[in-house]
């Protein structure tokens, strides 16, 4: 173990330092499920009851008029890190029964919010109390993009916040139909088999991975506009080269979000089995039926304090955030859970004829364009105060410990504005647009002139951000002959504990399979792997030997997109003269890395890994 003053030393150096290359660590909560679905939106429809149902995770004290001071005064969060106050939400999906006709809620699964801190010569700083951001487009009905790659830059065509992934054990036929022009169906990403913009036509069965929905968040704020002006109020980071990202000179460069919300689609199979590779039986509360309206919200009730710390000395990647070393705060019982009750009396669940709000489903086989916003509809029997925040309750049962996802792309964010349009009549003066009526069952009076409040679609952004060239890749693993006299072996399962771990994501910067092979090759090791398109780990042998189907290790290297770099929990091995990866036995390597040590399986080695701190040796296995 180090000495403490050592570990602070090298802390405070990290923390003194912009960002020389890109760190992350994953978000995860607790408990038995979201916090609550209910029909509020304090950011984009704050006052009442919002146009669609939204799930909700983070803190309790939420309703119609949600600040971070009011998130501050929450009993309980479901982040596992206590002094994350903020809170998280997103459409929830719904299922159409084909036989029935009759909607109901999908199941779901899990969430997890990706900390990105990029590579920059900015300070990233804390989140403000209280910032709302908003990315994704609700109105949309039809294909924003005539590819389902993900794309950050305007220069190569339409923008794209959200993808939908499918992980399948093989991608034969297709997730989307192939040649989608998005007018009847969704479109596939062409850079990696398992993601694209629009629900797919097959069922995602992945390995403990349902379907999921992908939204990015801008990172850089601007103080100008305020913390609540969510429409002009964040863009992504420009390419400041040498694979840095800056913020506009002014603005605040925050952390990167990324949200991942798996819907256990999978578990409704024997009901639209029949539909598969037809038509999707999914729809957002929004009435979306394409899926193209993806979106997530996110208003902050950090403490500055913690996150600060957080973000200047955590690089604990998918172990969580509630890893990081010296977190403040401490973290949540995960034996416990966390709810909120919804100011809204309604029946979300059903099962029901029509979506809650009355959104009326469109896209695709039901018709019509993009959608405008009208009032939201009352919910039957609304509360005249919403209640208090509900107090934490104890839970017996763990939750299931969610598997890791893969490295996502980035996408540029787009928001929605709420903009005041006015249709002119002879007379009368608009009524205030604070609290929208229902719609009319009638035509408005010659005499006066109707107010209707609609959501345009603005694209925040100032500059680009490229993590991909959004290029096909020239060549799959096994096209590679040979690389510094390693040969492709396949595609295999990795999972939380590592099955190849002599040395665990190197820093190389951006990956490629060559930059890892040539690596582990340097370090003595006879296997390397590539996971998540940029991650790297060598060994001699393996922990556990599972080969998988090929279509699982789809993702295209961060450092060169002509290769490939495994999957979501898939490893892309390579091997020294191409033989088969084989499983340990017979010895124990320890490895004593600062504060960790890691045990290891793997032949003999008589030497010292001096880099990143590590020192190694053998001992006889029990």
């Amino acid at each position: 173990m180090l000495a403490p003053t050592v570990l602070a030393t090298l802390l405070a150096g990290l923390a003194s330092a912009a960002n020389p290359q890109r760190r992350f660590a994953v978000l995860r909560h607790y408990g038995d499920g979201p916090l609550m679905n209910c029909r509020i939106d304090p950011i984009v429809q704050p006052g009442g009851p919002s146009q669609h149902v939204h799930t909700f995770f983070g803190a309790n004290n939420i309703g119609f008029n949600t600040t971070g001071e009011d998130l501050k005064k929450s009993t309980c969060t479901t982040a596992l890190p206590k002094a994350d106050l903020s809170a998280y939400w997103f459409p929830r999906l719904y299922f159409k029964d084909p036989t029935t006709n009759k909607l109901e809620p999908v199941p779901f699964f899990y969430m997890n919010v990706y900390y990105f801190f990029d590579a920059t010569n900015d300070d990233i700083k804390a989140f403000p109390l209280g910032l709302s951001l908003v990315s994704g487009n609700a109105m949309l009905r039809s294909a924003p993009a005539k590819t389902g790659a993900a794309n950050l830059d305007p220069s190569r065509g339409s923008v794209s916040p959200a993808q939908i992934t499918c992980p399948r054990g093989n991608f034969s036929p297709a997730s989307w139909p192939p040649n989608s022009d998005g007018s009847m169906a969704g479109i596939g990403d062409p850079n990696n088999q398992g993601s694209g913009i629009g629900f797919p036509f097959q069922d995602c069965d992945g390995y403990a991975s349902p379907m999921r929905v992908d939204v990015h968040f801008p990172s850089c704020y601007n103080p100008a506009a305020g913390l609540t002006n969510f429409a002009a109020n964040s863009a992504f980071p420009s390419d400041a080269g040498s694979g840095k990202l800056d913020c506009p000179k002014g603005w605040i460069h925050v952390p990167h979000m990324f949200f991942e919300s798996y819907w256990d689609t999978h578990k409704l199979l024997p009901r639209y089995k029949d539909l598969i590779g037809k038509e999707s039986p999914f729809v957002f509360a929004n009435g979306d039926a394409t899926g193209f309206s993806a979106h997530g919200d996110f208003m902050s009730g950090w403490d500055e304090k913690a996150l600060q710390q957080i973000i200047d000395n955590c690089d604990a990647g998918h172990e969580g955030i509630h890893k990081c070393p010296g977190l403040i705060g401490g973290v949540n019982d995960e034996s416990g859970r966390c709810h909120a009750s919804c100011p809204v009396s309604e029946d979300i669940d059903g099962p029901l004829d029509k979506l809650p709000g009355s959104n009326p489903l469109a896209g695709w086989k039901y018709g019509g364009g993009n959608a405008p916003v009208n009032p939201p509809s009352p919910p039957a029997n609304p509360p005249v105060n919403p209640p208090a925040a509900a107090p934490p309750a104890s839970s017996s049962s763990a939750p299931v410990s969610p598997p890791k996802p893969p490295t996502p792309s980035s996408v540029q964010a787009t928001t929605l504005v709420p903009i005041i349009k006015e249709i002119p009549s002879p007379s009368s003066s608009p009524s205030s647009p604070a609290a929208p009526p229902p719609q009319p069952t009638s035509p408005p009076p010659a005499a006066t002139r109707k107010v209707t409040t609609v959501y345009d679609t603005v694209t925040v952004w100032q500059t680009k951000t490229v993590y991909n060239d959004g290029t096909t890749p020239t060549a799959s693993p096994s096209s590679q002959k040979e690389i510094s006299g390693y040969k492709y072996a396949g595609c295999y399962r990795d999972d939380r504990a590592r099955v190849l771990a002599g040395e665990k994501l190197p820093s190389l910067g951006r990956v490629s399979t060559t930059s890892c092979v040539n690596y582990c090759s340097s370090k003595g090791f006879v296997v390397a792997g590539t996971e998540y398109g940029g991650e790297c780990f060598c060994g001699d042998s393996l922990r556990e030997v599972e080969k998988i189907a090929e279509g699982e290790c789809a993702k295209m290297c961060e450092g060169d997109n002509n290769e490939i770099c495994g999957g979501d929990w898939a490893l892309s091995l390579w091997t020294k003269g191409g033989v088969e990866p084989a499983a340990a036995a017979g010895k124990v390597q320890v490895l004593v890395d600062l504060e960790d040590v890691l045990y290891n399986t793997g032949k003999r080695r008589d030497r010292e890994g001096k880099e990143g701190g590590k020192i190694g040796w053998d001992i006889q296995a029990l």
